[in-house]
């Protein structure tokens, strides 16, 4: 909004308008607005949902017996601030011409729409069910399949329906109508890890947080042709943008984290969860990096394979792999304190996240 008010018809003038013009500058704007929104809003923002949710977010009482003492009474819904302080700083400091910008920003708030109304219906009910399951998904798929066909339309026609590989530039899988539905699979799949993973204080937070760092840095590099054709990436023009967005979202996440450490003030819910894996999964299938999202997010992918090798194991055998799924349950059960088990899943998520950087050299 302020690069459309004041860069784009001042820019004849120079001087400090001038700033606008530079992505990094507005990065980091964007960065430090909704790390301010989300520390000045916070505390009221937590003390009017105590005020509403009078019981605080329902425990599983098939989770550990630990959170039903601990974790009782604590509000939910957090990822409300987190997706105010993030739009808010994107429609400030990014480009609102960019297609781009708005299929991103509307998925990852569309994905938070739908973590609203599972939180409430849990709040509403008083127990750990919320949407449906059938109806849930189906809202992840259309607003996933309808981003998918937007950036596909955005994007060059070389590679609009085709998958790229991280260590090639001239090998890619074309999909043809088919890649909206693998867009589709990676925004709906990535958001629903996400989701999975947030089951400890801050544990989903800081993971978010480096892939959208190391998205941050993608999507500027894949935006500017002369970087993409140094590293030899596939250059998606309008992409540069989503930088900002990237950058509005670590700011807003780092705030939250300031309410969400051990012992959380606030949980993020499914509102955070969900919109912050759409937003990641979103970002991955505009910059044509959604595979690198699996190695960056690998923490995540983890904990969902978790899952489903529990579900099917025990659907065949009637015996359990782990003592408890999601991954990070299961360490519990083996005594882990949460502390130690949050902050060595954030080592492996600073070391996947160095992974994935290194793929933009390995050529």
């Amino acid at each position: 909004m302020l690069f459309n008010l004041l860069a784009a018809p001042y820019s004849s003038h120079g001087g400090l308008l001038n700033l606008l013009h530079y992505m990094t500058f507005r990065a980091g704007c964007a960065c430090l607005t909704a790390l301010i929104i989300s520390l000045l809003l916070g505390k009221p923002f937590i003390a009017q949902l105590k005020r509403i949710q009078r019981q605080g977010q329902p425990i599983r009482a098939l989770g550990p017996e630990r959170h039903i003492l601990e974790k009782a009474g604590t509000p939910t819904m957090g990822g409300g601030l987190i997706l105010f302080s993030l739009a808010l700083s994107t429609l400030l400091w990014a480009d609102l011409r960019d297609g781009f910008v708005w299929a991103v920003l509307l998925t990852t708030l569309g994905f938070g729409a739908i973590g609203f109304a599972d939180d409430y219906l849990k709040l509403a009910k008083g127990n750990s069910k919320g949407v449906s399951k059938k109806l849930r998904l189906g809202g992840e798929f259309l607003i996933s399949c309808l981003a998918g066909i937007a950036m596909e339309a955005l994007t060059p026609p070389e590679f609009r329906n085709a998958v790229a590989f991280p260590f090639t530039k001239t090998f890619m899988l074309h999909l043809g109508y088919v890649f909206p539905l693998f867009a589709m699979v990676t925004i709906t799949g990535f958001g629903n890890a996400v989701n999975l993973t947030d089951g400890l204080d801050g544990l989903a937070t800081v993971p978010s947080i480096i892939a959208a760092l190391v998205f941050a840095l993608i999507a500027y590099l894949v935006g500017n042709h002369v970087f993409a054709d140094y590293l030899q990436l596939h250059h998606v023009p309008g992409t540069g943008e989503l930088s900002i967005f990237c950058a509005a979202l670590i700011g807003a996440g780092l705030g939250f984290l300031w309410f969400n450490a051990p012992p959380a003030e606030v949980f993020m819910g499914d509102t955070g969860s969900l919109a912050l894996g759409g937003a990641l999964g979103a970002v991955s299938v505009a910059v044509k990096h959604e595979l690198v999202l699996c190695l960056v997010g690998g923490l995540f992918v983890v904990e969902t394979i978790s899952v489903i090798l529990q579900v099917f194991w025990f659907r065949r055998t009637g015996k359990r792999i782990f003592l408890m799924a999601p991954l990070h349950h299961h360490f519990e059960k083996m005594g882990w304190q949460e502390p130690k088990i949050v902050v060595r899943f954030w080592i492996v998520a600073i070391i996947l996240g160095l992974c994935g950087l290194a793929t933009l050299k390995i050529r």
